[in-house]
């Protein structure tokens, strides 16, 4: 019986990709953020990963996620804690024939090398399942962070449940050169609306009318806010996609039409604030305009997924949906790429090549 044991294990060493003992590196964060977050509130901590049960796989990161969200939660978390976030990683251990080894999956394991996990059994605390990345052909599994994963999502779903915009409305969206607005913004145009997008510099305005096609663009930081919206925007608003709530969506909601729908995505305005900015207060514009506004979580849509990485991975190849992303490198640089973030240096996606 023994020797049967052990060839049985042999066989399954060789077949399933096991490669002896991992160290894994995450980050734990140790403080909660003051201001922007800083190398000082983290540790990079190894930790020796057990042999894989059934049902288990081992993978090893290629690219993680830095999203705004991430600023914003984490006060919310005990510490010590390891650092939320997605990624993108390969399977190089399998004892999961679903699972094989050399696929592709996308998590929310945090900041982190390497993860032991079971995809059969959700973890507490996990915002989105575990799952396989789908063939997306020649585009770079990175996709899978963005346009064809949370934030391509949260743009779909945002849009259609929430916005349900008709051909010849008009939409506004803030954050628009990030990787939601961006996207959201050509939703809109595949839909047939007028887009009007507000960004942080002439730059992102130049890229989103010139390459994706938006009606105008503006930067916030040195226009008219009412002035841009009366010029571009003469039959008023329909749909606003909020994504940085502040005084900027104070003012676009007082320019809604009767029954506008606003999806209130994200504030990130006030993300690396202690005190919460004021602005002006929007009940006599929800109240009169008798506006729709709802604020949602894409995790909502979770049972409807495959549905929006499907319908966005068809845009995408008819050539409809455009796509940029800010690639920063290294595991070690991750602080710095969530800061460049909330700094607004990303254009689309930002995501972090691990090596």
């Amino acid at each position: 019986m023994a020797n049967k044991v052990n060839t049985t294990f042999l066989f399954w060493r060789l077949y399933s990709g096991y490669v002896g003992k991992i160290h894994a590196k995450k980050y734990v964060l140790t403080k909660h953020f003051r201001g922007e977050p800083k190398k000082s509130d983290f540790e990079i901590v190894q930790e020796e990963l057990p042999e894989l049960a059934d049902g288990e796989i081992l993978t090893e990161a290629e690219f993680l996620s830095v999203d705004p969200y991430m600023r914003a939660y984490m006060i919310g978390y005990k510490l010590p804690t390891q650092m939320i976030g997605g990624q993108v990683a390969k399977i190089t251990a399998s004892r999961n024939n679903k699972y094989p080894v050399g696929a592709y999956v996308v998590g929310h394991m945090g900041w982190r090398t390497h993860t032991i996990c079971n995809p059969n059994k959700p973890v507490e605390g996990r915002f989105l399942p575990l799952y396989l990345l789908p063939d997306i052909k020649s585009y770079p599994v990175s996709l899978g962070l963005g346009i064809l994963g949370m934030p391509g999502n949260t743009a779909y779903f945002g849009m259609k449940e929430l916005c349900q915009p008709q051909a010849g409305e008009t939409i506004v969206i803030t954050g628009a050169a990030g990787a939601v607005g961006s996207h959201v913004g050509q939703i809109g145009k595949i839909l047939g609306c007028r887009v009007i997008g507000f960004a942080g510099s002439d730059a992102k305005c130049e890229y989103l009318e010139k390459e994706l096609q938006f009606d105008h663009a503006f930067n916030y930081k040195s226009v008219d806010i009412r002035a841009a919206l009366k010029e571009s925007a003469p039959n008023r608003i329909d749909c606003y996609f909020d994504n940085v709530g502040g005084e900027l969506s104070s003012t676009i909601m007082t320019y809604m039409n009767k029954n506008g729908r606003v999806a209130v995505c994200g504030s990130i305005s006030s993300y690396n604030d202690s005190v919460l900015p004021k602005a002006t207060i929007l009940q006599p514009a929800i109240v009169f305009n008798e506006l729709k506004v709802t604020g949602f979580l894409v995790s909502r849509w979770i049972d409807r997924w495959d549905e929006g990485i499907n319908a966005n991975l068809a845009w995408l190849q008819e050539g409809k949906l455009k796509y940029k992303e800010k690639v920063y490198y290294g595991f070690e640089n991750m602080v710095e790429a969530l800061v460049g973030i909330l700094r607004g240096e990303n254009v689309g996606k930002a995501v972090v090549k691990v090596k």
